[in-house]
Order: C-alpha cells, then sequence, then structure tokens
C-alpha cells in the first residue's frame, strides 16, 4: 500500500511562486460567495473520487502539506478507496457545495501492524477557493461522528510545519502536541519539520 508520510488539515500556504488558485484566494469575495453552511458533508462515493483526488493533488503540486511529490493516479486512488468503508474505523467524507466536492476528510490506517489497529491517522484537505470558511471543522465534526462508538483508541495527524491552520483546527478539536521531528521531509529543495498531534477517542 502506498503511504503519505505527513496528513494534515488546512494548507498554511503554497509554494511563494506557484501560479495557482491555492496562492490566489480572493478571501474577501470567497466569504460572499460561500458559507460554511452551505457545505452538506457526507460519506464519498466511488463517483466522488475525481474531485478528491484533484483536490489532494492540488497540494501535492503546489503545498509542503503533503510529503508526495508526485500527483496520485486514479488507480491508485480507487485502490486507497477501497481500504475504506461506510462502516469500521477507516472512513472518507466529503464536503459538497453547489453539487461539487469542495473538501474530503478520511480516517486510515495508522501503522500495517495488528496491534496498531485501535489507532488511525485523519486527515483533510480543502480546495483552494474554500479554505478559510470553515469547511475543515464541518468535515473533521462529521467524521468524528462517524467514528463514535467503532473500536477506536487514538486518532493522530501528522502535521509538516509551519501549518498555523492545521494546528489551529487540531487544537480546536482536542488534539494534543506529542512529537515534534525536526528536518524530516525534504520537498521544493528544502526540509521540514513535523509535529505529530494525538486525540484521545476512548476511554484508556
Amino acid at each position: 500500500m502506498r503511504s503519505t508520510f505527513v496528513i494534515v488539515a488546512v494548507p498554511f500556504a503554497p509554494r511563494a511562486d506557484a501560479g495557482h488558485r491555492l496562492a490566489r484566494v480572493d478571501t474577501e469575495a470567497a466569504s460572499r460567495a460561500f458559507r460554511p453552511a452551505d457545505a452538506l458533508v457526507r460519506p464519498a462515493t466511488q463517483d466522488d473520487l475525481g474531485s478528491v483526488n484533484e483536490i489532494y493533488n492540488e497540494y501535492v503540486v503546489q503545498s509542503h502539506a503533503t510529503f508526495d511529490v508526485a500527483p496520485t493516479t486514479m488507480e491508485w486512488r480507487r485502490e486507497w478507496f477501497g481500504q475504506h468503508g461506510l462502516g469500521g474505523r477507516y472512513r472518507v467524507m466529503v464536503a459538497v457545495a453547489d453539487g461539487r466536492v469542495i473538501g474530503y476528510a478520511s480516517s486510515s490506517r495508522f501503522r500495517p501492524k495488528p496491534a496498531y489497529e485501535t489507532s488511525v491517522e485523519v486527515s483533510v484537505y480543502i480546495e483552494g477557493s474554500a479554505v478559510g470558511q470553515g469547511v475543515g471543522a464541518r468535515l473533521y465534526t462529521g467524521l468524528f461522528a462517524e467514528l463514535r462508538g467503532e473500536d477506536i483508541h487514538r486518532a493522530y495527524a501528522g502535521i509538516a510545519l509551519p501549518n498555523p491552520a492545521s494546528v489551529a483546527l487540531h487544537d480546536r478539536f482536542g488534539f494534543k502536541k506529542v512529537a515534534h521531528f525536526t528536518e524530516q521531509g525534504r520537498k521544493f529543495g528544502r526540509y521540514w519539520d513535523v509535529a505529530w498531534y494525538e486525540k484521545a477517542l476512548s476511554p484508556a
């Protein structure tokens, strides 16, 4: 199974030289055109995967938020989606506004060894035009509601730094910083630190 090293939430900033919509979001105009209440959060389907993959690949190409350095293919995305379901520990939720997917959140396997099964790794990715509009919070709310009652003890999120928006989102949902690794990944010709955050999902 292909593994993405770092899972994050909302982007801090794309590359300074990126001529891309993640770098050109007009926050005032976006807030007039879109309200968080407009977004419907629901379980993802196969029909959503093209949009999900496109959103993720924006971050691959333009941001240090993921340590993938080449866009993911639809073949890989379908395999990834096959490891998730409508029940159990591993879920994918999408946010939909005006009939299109504008973001997604997932809970995935944290590590392959069996003793890690009660831990999940969570992530949120938001389309550039919807960043900063509360979509990430709505997605996490929906995801953790779906996971309630599942046999999960801990949720983890790795955040490539700097990323104050992602840190704030995870703080809001009760995650605590438990580790800080220096220069753990290299992308765009430089090294990035990674912070790991942990959330308790069941009693100790």
